[in-house]
């Protein structure tokens, strides 16, 4: 059954509920005139918006939404830095590698694919999480028709910057360790065009005249290229981080988009179990907490300390009155 299929049966099975009376409307627990809900992960490359995907989904029926422009399309796996089927943990994602690598998929692609996504995780009864990096793409999907159907909650996964980079830059480092360099060897263009596809993802236009020169160069100077080669996609990484962060500001402060912000920065400037620790308590408990709120806003299970409040972006009024509604 298709997508367009599944959400027409989903119209048909809900119909007859429209034309029973009022009274009965408002005493049926399946008639539903609320919109749909939706969970979207936002943060600058490399702040762990594919972990914390994963974490909501083990913890609520709910399946991923890919909305990172350069890892919708099909190869770069390394360079691109996809999610892999370990990873996932079992959890479905769509829009993730189906692209054809050459071909142009715009923001409003995106769009209209993400919707049909959308609507068919929606007829299951399940949770949809939007998670990546491209700003661009959440917001021409949040200007289309999204909000007519869908109600959402963002959460923005946070990381100091000078913590960011710091990672970045190791991230880098063993992302060429697993053979990063050869796999973009393979999108080298002689004519010099990184304009269409996933030609244009950090980590492939970089590495240029490394592939162009490297057969003229004794191996000293291999090397040497080598190296500059990737101390441009660091910094481009890093620049790219800027801007995404730029954008989420953007679109809170001024487009007032509700945006919880969930600083991870420990979690980063720690290793082993003390930084899985730290993810929990700044990232994956406050999340959990903010999805069943957002799910059942009308049920409050625990109270939300201040100061984990503060953590998460949330006001204090709103904390005040939360623990004001707990038994």
């Amino acid at each position: 059954m298709n997508v367009s299929t599944m959400f027409m049966s989903k119209q048909i099975t809900q119909q007859p509920l429209i034309n029973l009376p009022p009274a009965r409307l408002n005493t049926n627990p399946f008639f539903k005139l609320r919109k749909e809900k939706v969970v979207i992960v936002i943060g600058a490359t490399g702040t762990g918006k594919s972990r914390l995907s994963i974490d909501i989904a083990t913890r609520f029926p709910a399946e991923v939404i890919n909305s990172d422009k350069m890892q919708v399309y099909d190869g770069l796996d390394i360079v691109t830095n996809k999610i892999t089927k370990q990873e996932q943990r079992g959890v479905p994602h769509h829009l993730l590698g189906v692209i054809d690598p050459l071909s142009d998929f715009s923001a409003t692609n995106f769009s209209d694919m993400a919707m049909l996504s959308l609507d068919a995780i929606s007829s299951h009864d399940r949770l949809p999480i939007v998670a990546g990096g491209s700003n661009s793409y959440i917001e021409a999907l949040i200007d289309s028709k999204f909000r007519s159907k869908y109600e959402c909650c963002f959460l923005w996964v946070d990381v100091s910057m000078h913590v960011l980079q710091s990672f970045v830059s190791e991230r880098v480092d063993k992302m060429v360790a697993k053979g990063m360099v050869d796999e973009a060897e393979k999108y080298f263009d002689p004519a010099r065009d990184y304009s269409r596809g996933i030609k244009r993802a950090i980590g492939v236009p970089e590495f240029d005249s490394y592939f162009r020169y490297k057969s003229l160069l004794d191996e000293e100077a291999q090397e040497k290229l080598l190296k500059e080669s990737i101390s441009k996609v660091k910094e481009h990484t890093c620049k790219l981080a800027l801007r995404q962060l730029g954008k989420i500001q953007r679109l809170r402060n001024i487009k007032g988009w509700n945006i919880h912000r969930l600083d991870a920065t420990e979690a980063f400037t720690k290793q082993g179990k003390e930084a899985e620790e730290a993810w929990n308590k700044l990232v994956t408990l406050p999340t959990t907490t903010i999805i069943d709120q957002f799910l059942h806003p009308n049920v409050v299970t625990t109270k939300l300390p201040t100061n984990l409040a503060s953590l998460i972006g949330v006001p204090r009024k709103r904390t005040a009155a939360m623990a004001a509604a707990t038994p």
